[in-house]
């Protein structure tokens, strides 16, 4: 009984950082910016937020030093299958709704798209995949993407991958040897980024190993950050924080991007994860960073259905000037919309069914040993 009292007390949500929470909310706003403009700007040099794709590792950074935060303490007390299982409970939910809105624009996208050259049977192998986190980059329509159905969860992937290697190995680890495995980590990334000349794979088949690389610094980093308590206190506030995160996906896209890539990466991003776990938060920006964190990974998860569509309708009637900033405009207000709806009525409420069904379960499996 008392093994599973201190199990129910460790499962206990701890204090969030609010402004991180904000932050979180920013990037994915930008990622999925960037998705709009990468089709409008095939020249990223053009983009003007032709760096937006740094947020994944930005929300890596941010992964390390939430996780490390929320079950350093507390994972030896759950034990390592319930922390898999809770990690699968946040996670899984999102990435299945995912792939199914990822499915149907595949198949009725009124303006474009060929799922007639495709079979049934890889059609479903496809989905499949998508649901099971099984990188599968064989439908060309969808660029060789890892997740055909679903392009951002190429990142979910890697995130998977931190989680499970978190749970058998790095927790348990000493700060020296965490120091150690972020510095071989950066050289890597500092390899891909000159090898490629910038840090854009990880999200294809040919790239896939770049996103190895990616996860790997910015996870370790983050970790690294919490540990150490690198915690710079601040008065910079959200809005002085959102600026200069911003600040990273709108510098110019170059040819010297295989070193300020990994620069913002290396130092910036954590800098930032340092500054905005010791930030001061006033009352009434706590409403909006609570709001953007939450709706972050819906949005995120939910985008590229969308984004698939908006393509196809660009490529093929190339609306240009106000109408296509309209368009962007109002499909980035119906996005977070839609995302907050799936977030409201399917993600949290599974999300709550299951956890209370494990919850329940643990209770009564204390009752029998009473």
């Amino acid at each position: 009984m008392d093994t599973n009292k201190s199990t129910l007390t460790a499962l206990q949500p701890k204090q969030h950082f609010e402004i991180l929470d904000g932050l979180r909310g920013v990037a994915a706003l930008a990622v999925v910016t960037f998705h709009f403009m990468e089709w409008v700007f095939t020249d990223p040099g053009k983009n003007f937020i032709g760096h937006g794709f740094l947020a994944v590792d930005f929300f890596f950074c941010l992964s390390g030093f939430v996780i490390g935060y929320a079950y350093d303490d507390r994972i030896a007390k759950m034990g390592i299958s319930r922390f898999f299982l809770s990690r699968i409970i946040r996670l899984q939910p999102l990435v299945i709704a995912g792939s199914v809105l990822g499915l149907l624009a595949f198949l009725f996208d009124p303006f474009g798209g060929h799922p007639e050259l495709y079979s049934t049977g890889k059609i479903i192998l496809t989905f499949l995949c998508s649901i099971l986190m099984i990188p599968y980059p064989v439908i060309a329509d969808r660029g060789f993407n890892l997740f055909s159905f679903n392009a951002p969860a190429w990142s979910l992937f890697w995130e998977y991958m931190a989680n499970i290697v978190y749970g058998f190995v790095l927790y348990r680890i000493r700060k020296g040897f965490l120091l150690l495995l972020t510095i071989i980590s950066a050289l890597a990334l500092c390899f891909v980024a000159y090898r490629s000349g910038n840090l854009l794979g990880g999200w294809s088949g040919p790239t896939f190993w770049d996103g190895s690389a990616r996860i790997s610094y910015s996870f370790l980093a983050g970790l690294l950050i919490y540990r150490s308590n690198w915690i710079i206190k601040n008065n910079i506030g959200f809005i002085g924080l959102a600026l200069l995160l911003l600040l990273a996906f709108v510098i110019p896209f170059s040819s010297w991007n295989w070193l300020s890539e990994p620069l913002i990466v290396l130092f910036y991003f954590p800098l930032l994860i340092a500054l905005g776990a010791g930030a001061s938060l006033s009352g009434s920006l706590k409403k909006l960073c609570v709001f953007s964190g939450n709706i972050s990974y819906p949005l995120y998860m939910t985008h590229y259905a969308v984004l698939w569509m908006f393509g196809n309708y660009y490529t093929s009637h190339q609306p240009g000037g106000l109408q296509l900033l309209l368009i962007i405009i109002t499909g980035l207000i119906l996005l977070v919309g839609a995302a907050y709806l799936v977030m409201v009525i399917y993600d949290i409420p599974l999300r709550k069914y299951l956890n209370n069904k494990w919850n329940s379960g643990l209770k009564k499996s204390g009752e029998t040993q009473l």
